[in-house]
């Protein structure tokens, strides 16, 4: 079973994300900022993390190259999940590391195949 962690300091995007991937056998972690997604990931190793970028203290752009310039990190891929719809935040994420973009609200087929097109 496959480990997704949820970086979002919005409650209600954290419990409508993994609700979805719950109801389709994914594990989930949450995380309400940068910080606190670093620390996790180190710890748990997930498959992969959902990121969001506007939030308190560290913001998504800076955890996702913390993570992914992080040995212990550096492997798991790292999905963007956020409202910021400009070509140029997308370009600024991928540039950060992120393998993949998704702009808010996320309907649940986006999230699913987006999610399983990177855990294979």
């Amino acid at each position: 079973m496959s480990l997704v962690l949820i970086v979002d300091d919005s409650p209600t995007e954290q419990h409508v994300m993994s609700r979805v991937l719950e109801k389709h056998g994914f594990e989930t972690l949450l995380a309400s900022d940068g910080e606190e997604a670093i620390a996790i990931a180190e710890q748990n190793h997930p498959d992969l993390i959902l990121m969001d970028i506007v939030m308190p203290g560290m913001n998504g752009f800076q955890a996702t190259r913390k993570l992914t310039r992080n040995p212990l990190t550096a492997e798991i891929p790292v999905v963007m999940s956020t409202s910021k719809d400009q070509e140029s935040d997308r370009a600024w994420g991928l540039r950060q590391g992120a393998v993949d973009y998704l702009t808010k609200p996320v309907d649940d087929k986006s999230l699913l195949a987006a999610v399983r097109a990177r855990l294979g």
